[in-house]
């Protein structure tokens, strides 16, 4: 049952677990709109300081002793994100180039994540050492589901495979909640105490920060709710044969 699309029989029927779906939807759109409206809001307030958002994160890491993280661009909008693999934080050219409040706060933001890094933080550790079976489990969770609709109806074993694999995918999502918490918690402090930033700067970019963990909650929320919708759906069944 997949939409309002009855499997068995072939007919058209309204499915009210359609409704955790929207629900989801609704949750990431507000949460994307948030976002952008405080990131737009604060990108046009210029720092005291002056500093290029690649400016503060590298007086920001070698404030913790880090100097083995190499700051640079990459392309696109808020495609800002920390490489552990590489070492580096990745910062948009919007970001990058910008004196802004926003600007400052995301590579902040970054920079927590080097810092956690760094430190060895316990959440970003289990969310690295997941990431090849969240992203496994999402790419086969729907074929599984699908095939064993179609050869072994809603009982099959394939089907309550397909469950678990998009329930790695959930946990994931769920452990990286801890991890953008605390890296934007460990920036804003920081911005403070180094005298990037200060007074209503630093309100603003911990709003801007605020705004972005929205969309980490949204995102958590919404495969929480496919989930339950699976569950619901299919979970509870007896086998058929």
């Amino acid at each position: 049952m997949f939409g309002g699309y009855g499997m068995y029989g072939f007919g058209w029927y309204f499915d009210p677990t359609i409704l955790l779906v929207l629900i989801g939807v609704l949750l990431s759109l507000w949460a994307q709109g948030r976002v952008n409206s405080t990131y737009s809001r604060y990108s046009r307030v210029r720092s005291m300081t002056g500093l290029t958002g690649a400016e503060a994160a590298r007086r920001l890491l070698n404030s913790q002793g880090i100097y083995d993280v190499t700051v640079r661009p990459v392309a696109g909008n808020l495609t800002d994100h920390y490489d552990p693999r590489t070492k580096t934080v990745n910062l948009s050219q919007s970001v990058f180039n910008s004196t802004s409040v926003a600007a400052i706060g995301v590579a902040a933001h970054e920079c927590g994540h080097a810092i956690q890094d760094n430190e060895s933080y316990a959440p970003l550790r289990i969310r690295t050492a997941i990431v090849p079976a969240a992203n496994f489990g999402s790419a086969i969770s729907w074929p599984l589901i699908l095939m064993g609709l179609i050869f072994g109806g809603i009982g099959s074993p394939l089907v309550e495979i397909g469950i678990l694999m998009f329930s790695l995918a959930v946990l994931f999502q769920l452990v990286t909640l801890p991890v953008e918490y605390n890296a934007s918690s460990r920036a804003v402090k920081l911005l403070d105490s180094q005298g990037i930033l200060s007074g209503s700067e630093v309100d603003g970019t911990r709003k801007v920060l605020n705004a972005a963990a929205l969309t980490y909650v949204a995102a958590a929320a919404t495969s929480i709710l496919q989930l339950l919708r699976l569950v619901i759906l299919f979970g509870g069944r007896d086998r058929r044969d």
